[in-house]
């Protein structure tokens, strides 16, 4: 397998990779210098999705189809696709590793004009790049003769190296943009990527690599081994546990916040794509730079880490405005009161909507399902990230039938104090800060002109002007303008008499 000549990798990317591999990287006994510093790997699943807003731009407006063949795989309900059979090598000097995967995507569209296939996939973490082998058919949207590219080892991203190889952050390429068809995905967000070795045939004897071959991270003393970094793990488990024996076992939420952002390509729509319009947080609520997502406060409620039961609700509310005519809006959708019920890991989170001067309460706009059943309380905060939101039937007429029940959300954050002097986490610029015209407590992206922000301008599922072949015209503006006055049906609070 052939990749990019290595660079040497940043603190982060070697600790990742010599803590991913474990074992598997162990030079074997008696081998030269040399060989030592090429160790062959294989076994191993490569799982990306691309960007979830472009599937859903090819399985809904272009009418299009993705066929994973040669034993790449799809997930369920057009979810991410996994490469299988990594093979490639790990150096233990440079602490580096590349690998080629088997498998090929299609992607199809009749009305769009496109006919995509990615091949040959590969991922080296020297280059912290995902590279492709790319056919790419077009045909103009006048007619014409089709006309196909191809290209190898094409860049289509670059990957932010995590310490396990799990859920790392993706960013499209220029390259990538061009294949899917908008200059503007370039620098855009993509969907996270996970490397998993699922077969460890290669790994030698335990107590052979413990007793006559270091790991290659005991070189280095940022990077550490298998077994420092089982008892770092054990460590770090136990300063939970001691900090949520100190705290309360049930009580009041003093403090919190929800991080949300609706949905990516929704707000894309809004702010860049054809409703013209802009996103407004008030009321606490404030929205990150870049059209990004939104974050509700002053958080209250119960919790009960026994039982792992949660209930808070938050300040604040988002408005989305656009498809103005002469003062007036085809889409005016307010969001305020959100509430966020768990019980186990799963649950559902609610908010009051108004459209268009028809107001509904505990609208249930989501289920949610967090990576845990557990509730554990540190530093007399509980903290919930990524928990999965997907969309309800009552959440799909929120949106006009411009998404259907079950379309994935994005995933929601909470962090609630179970003490009046907790402190609760901050974030990355990029997550908490307002928008550069929001004042403390709120702020408007985009406007009636069409400007825009920044962010993920190239979601294809926002319909606007960057849709490949062409634009896709009035009917999905009508659709949401249409469904936006729709009357909801709501589930009114457990409270109410």
């Amino acid at each position: 397998m052939s990749v990019r000549a290595r660079r040497p990798l940043a603190l982060a990317a070697a600790v990742a990779t010599a803590a991913a591999l474990g074992a598997t990287a162990l030079a074997t006994a008696g081998a030269t210098t040399a060989a030592a510093a090429e160790t062959p790997l294989s076994g191993y699943e490569l799982t990306w999705g691309i960007k979830q807003s472009y599937r859903t731009y090819v399985t809904t407006y272009a009418g299009g189809t993705f066929t994973a063949t040669d034993g790449a795989t799809q997930a369920a309900d057009n979810g991410a696709f996994t490469f299988v059979d990594g093979t490639g090598t790990y150096d233990t000097t440079a602490h580096t590793l590349g690998l080629g995967f088997k498998g090929s995507l299609n992607i199809v569209s009749q009305a769009h004009g496109f006919d995509i296939t990615l091949s040959d996939v590969k991922f080296d973490s020297a280059t912290t790049e995902i590279t492709a082998d790319v056919t790419k058919t077009t045909t103009p949207a006048t007619g014409g003769t089709p006309v196909t590219t191809k290209s190898e080892d094409a860049p289509l991203a670059t990957v932010t190296v995590t310490r396990d190889m799990k859920d790392m952050a993706t960013k499209l390429t220029a390259e990538a943009a061009d294949i899917l068809g908008s200059a503007s995905y370039a620098d855009a967000a993509g969907d996270p990527l996970t490397l998993v070795q699922k077969t460890t045939s290669q790994s030698p004897d335990p107590d052979t690599s413990d007793s006559t071959s270091p790991s290659p991270s005991n070189s280095d003393s940022t990077s550490p081994s298998p077994s420092a970094s089982n008892s770092e793990s054990a460590s770090a488990s136990a300063s939970p546990s001691t900090s949520a024996s100190a705290a309360p076992t049930a009580g009041d939420i003093t403090d919190g916040t929800l991080g949300w952002g609706v949905k990516e390509s929704f707000r894309t729509y809004v702010v860049s794509g054809v409703a013209q319009g802009k996103i407004t947080a008030s009321g606490g609520a404030t929205q990150a730079t870049g059209n990004g997502v939104f974050t509700f406060v002053d958080g209250t409620g119960t919790y009960d880490t026994d039982a792992d039961t949660l209930s808070a609700s938050f300040e604040g509310a988002v408005n989305f405005k656009g498809h103005e005519e002469n003062g007036e809006y085809g889409l005016d959708l307010t969001l305020s009161d959100l509430n966020a019920e768990l019980d186990g890991g799963t649950g559902e989170l609610t908010a009051d909507v108004e459209s268009l001067g028809e107001k509904s309460e505990d609208v249930v706009l989501a289920k949610l399902k967090a990576t845990s059943g557990q509730l554990t309380v540190e530093d007399d905060v509980i903290e919930l990230d990524d928990v999965t939101a997907t969309l309800t039937d009552a959440g799909a007429e929120a949106f006009g039938g411009f998404y259907t029940a079950g379309t994935a959300l994005d995933p929601v954050d909470l962090a609630v104090a179970v003490d009046e002097d907790a402190q609760l986490p901050g974030g990355d610029d990029e997550s908490t800060t307002p928008s550069s015209s929001a004042s403390a407590t709120s702020g408007t992206t985009g406007g009636t002109t069409g400007s825009t922000t920044g962010g993920d301008t190239g979601s294809l599922a926002s319909t606007g002007s960057d849709v490949p072949a062409g634009a896709l015209g009035a009917a999905a503006a009508v659709t949401v303008a249409a469904g936006a006055g729709v009357v909801l049906a709501v589930r009114r609070r457990r409270t109410e008499a």
